[in-house]
């Protein structure tokens, strides 16, 4: 099988990552087209030897961008066509469609209940988003919580299919050497308590409620930042007025790793942390938290699929839910800290999001969507189903 991933961009995102750490474990022979950005985890998909094309699209309306993602799909010869994000997904359903792949898988990895990739869910949003999935065979959805949110916006249940996100357990295991050089280089004490946060600076995760509560724990409480993003001097001010601007640390984007694995260089970034608090209050998986339990880190988060999907057997243990504001985070990872260190391994939970099992689960779904026979419905005008 030949497939061809047609992502968004490329730079350093959640779904980005997910999608370079899957090729590495698909026994599939995959090409990758980003529309725009073509950025870190390009560069990392390149190292790792697979093929990506720039399509140098100009902006949601750049039509033009159509007829070339077509041509490339025909000279390419797929077997398969599997996209990735809003943008990626309307214009690559029907671009594989016109150029007569009828294999198309589509993974939705950001939809929340008010919000997909930061734009509103308009009632023009949705209405492109379902005219683009009926030319698909199946959407994959990163959680069950996605797959009931899919559902409600009108995805017939029977084309959704659950392939949680995956991790590598190995990458994140616990390295008290690496902890020590980490804080060192971060210019972090031995002995600080360090909150970490991880994920794009922007106003939908909520950061500012971790500074807020920094500024109510012990001046030996610091805040460490991993990620880049447009509400960076937002937080900056936001740490000076609580006059904890020496106690917050933001790392900004991170570069891949020198050994070329998948995503920047978190693991030696969660072991230097004492906790990761995620106040995002809509998540379509969880995946940074889901990477601290396999680093063995308590969490204290505002939502997390990956976790409230689990059954009650596989829940985290050192995973607590926290409802509210930055007076409740302050209250809770207090509480934390109090009940003193837990063990660095990852509990059930992080297991069960083994990258492997999750590539697994997609082959049945490209095994599936290959397959299966046409329907007339989902043929566009025009489009030939021979």
């Amino acid at each position: 099988m030949k497939a061809l991933h047609v992502i968004t961009g490329l730079g350093v995102g959640g779904a980005e990552q997910q999608l370079r750490l899957l090729l590495r474990h698909l026994p599939v022979d995959c090409d990758v087209v980003t529309l725009t950005n073509p950025g870190a985890v390009a560069d990392g998909l390149i190292a790792d030897g697979v093929r990506v094309t720039h399509l140098g699209m100009a902006g949601n309306r750049d039509l033009a961008a159509l007829p070339r993602l077509v041509r490339l799909i025909r000279s390419g010869g797929y077997d398969l066509v599997h996209t990735h994000l809003y943008r990626a997904c309307v214009y690559g359903r029907l671009a594989a469609r016109l150029a007569g792949v009828r294999a198309v898988v589509a993974t939705e990895h950001s939809l929340g209940d008010s919000q997909m990739e930061g734009r509103r869910l308009t009632v023009g949003v949705r209405g492109l988003y379902l005219a683009s999935e009926r030319l698909g065979r199946a959407t994959v959805a990163v959680s069950p919580t996605v797959a009931q949110r899919l559902r409600n916006w009108g995805v017939p249940a029977p084309r959704i299919e659950v392939v949680p996100n995956g991790i590598d357990l190995t990458r994140f295991r616990f390295d008290p050497l690496q902890r020590l050089r980490t804080r060192r280089r971060l210019g972090l004490p031995e002995e600080a308590y360090v909150i970490g946060g991880v994920g794009r600076l922007t106003a939908g995760k909520r950061f500012g409620i971790l500074v807020q509560a920094l500024a109510q724990l012990p001046p030996d409480c610091w805040l460490l930042l991993v990620g880049g993003g447009p509400d960076e001097s937002v937080l900056r001010r936001t740490a000076h007025e609580a006059g904890v601007a020496d106690r917050v640390l933001f790392t900004g984007e991170r570069p891949c790793v020198p050994d070329g694995s998948p995503g920047p260089d978190l693991p030696s970034l969660t072991s230097a942390m004492d906790l990761l608090a995620s106040p995002s209050p809509e998540e379509a998986f969880g995946l940074a938290i889901v990477e601290a339990l396999a680093a063995g880190l308590p969490v204290r988060y505002a939502s997390c699929p990956a976790i409230e999907d689990l059954p009650a057997e596989s829940a985290a243990t050192l995973a607590a839910q926290v409802r509210g504001g930055a007076d409740e985070f302050a209250r809770a990872i207090a509480a934390a800290r109090a009940a003193g260190p837990h063990p660095r391994t990852a509990p059930d939970a992080a297991h069960h999001y083994c990258i492997t099992r999750s590539a697994a689960q997609l082959m049945d779904v490209y095994a599936a969507a290959s397959s299966s026979s046409p329907s007339p419905s989902t043929s566009p005008q025009g489009v030939s189903s021979s």
